[in-house]
């Protein structure tokens, strides 16, 4: 596994008049409840899907749908469907590189994610939006006069329930039905390999990411790659219950050894210097950790690890987990 050094894109921002002249033209006049037009492909019956954003009337079966986040597109392509549309995260590869290429080949991107092309989006002609209120709430009327536009609250920690929402508007419970009991068995699987319940148990944790421009953060237990190690019943120290809002105890390189433990799992957001990884890896503290001293401190893929946010992205992770702590 190595890392890889993730550079921010910068997009020009959008006029909103060309983007209401476009929504108009492309996708048929709508209210702003996110029903979207009656013009757009897949006509025909639709359904209520409860949003963070209120009541949203989905086509039964949508067939063009933009995703505007990483977690969202996840979920889209573990449900069969291939988005025609997405935006991008801040990596220099376009989509995340553990999707596969066959599975994104086509998907037209819209845009940085944080600032999506209107224009583009509405160019697409989706017949469903799928996002996060936190990501784009503030363009939600925006988008809704695209098409019927679904948001999640949140994004990472809650996303599991995340999913159930996706494969709703969607039309694809059944389908999720069989990816949540396909990972229950995995992680089941996971949990056995490392020698049942109360070896993992006895087995502390810790995810640790360097970030361009930031602290070096040890994940708590409220984001989605805890939710994963939870799942397997990993046992985590006691530093992750400092962490602010259960999401990350960030440190200096010179509190690094705070992040020590059994096994220690690391990725780096950004240029390795300037996240500090290269100082604070070829430092002292580092060095002399438990968990480098016995070999069990294991380099990952940040796009996987810390972006995916889906259950795409966690088979993969149950994968590396058993593969470190096993061998």
């Amino acid at each position: 596994m190595t890392l890889r050094s993730l550079r921010p894109r910068s997009l020009a921002a959008v006029s909103l008049a060309t983007v209401a002249a476009l929504s108009l033209s492309a996708c048929g006049s709508s209210d702003d409840s996110g029903s979207g037009s009656d013009s757009a492909p897949g006509s025909g019956s639709t359904r209520t899907v409860k949003t963070a954003m209120g009541d949203v009337e989905v086509r039964e079966a949508p067939e063009r749908v933009v995703v505007l986040d990483t977690a969202e597109l996840d979920s889209a392509l573990t449900l069969g469907v291939k988005p025609v549309g997405s935006t991008h995260a801040d990596v220099t590869s376009g989509f995340l590189d553990y999707l596969p290429k066959d599975r994104v080949a086509g998907i037209e991107d819209v845009g940085q994610m944080m600032t999506p092309n209107l224009e583009a989006i509405a160019a697409l002609k989706p017949d469903l939006i799928l996002t996060s209120k936190v990501r784009h709430g503030d363009k939600y009327a925006e988008l809704s006069k695209i098409a019927p536009t679904v948001m999640t609250e949140n994004t990472g920690y809650p996303w599991k329930e995340n999913f159930r929402l996706h494969a709703e508007a969607l039309g694809k419970q059944a389908e999720a039905k069989k990816v949540t009991a396909d990972y229950a068995q995995h992680v089941a699987d996971v949990t056995k390999a490392l020698g049942g319940k109360e070896k993992a148990a006895a087995t502390e944790v810790n995810m640790v990411r360097f970030v361009e421009g930031a602290d070096i953060r040890i994940y708590g237990r409220k984001n989605y790659i805890a939710t994963i190690l939870a799942d397997v019943g990993l046992g985590r120290p006691a530093i992750v219950d400092k962490a602010k809002d259960g999401f990350s105890y960030d440190v200096s390189p010179e509190k690094i050894d705070l992040a020590d433990a059994d096994a220690v799992f690391h990725s780096t957001y950004g240029d390795p210097k300037k996240a500090k990884e290269t100082e604070t890896m070829g430092g002292g503290l580092w060095k002399n950790m438990d968990a480098v001293k016995n070999g069990k401190v294991f380099p990952v893929d940040d796009q996987l690890w810390i972006q995916g946010i889906g259950y795409t992205a966690a088979d993969k992770i149950l994968d590396e987990l058993r593969a470190g702590l096993t061998g």
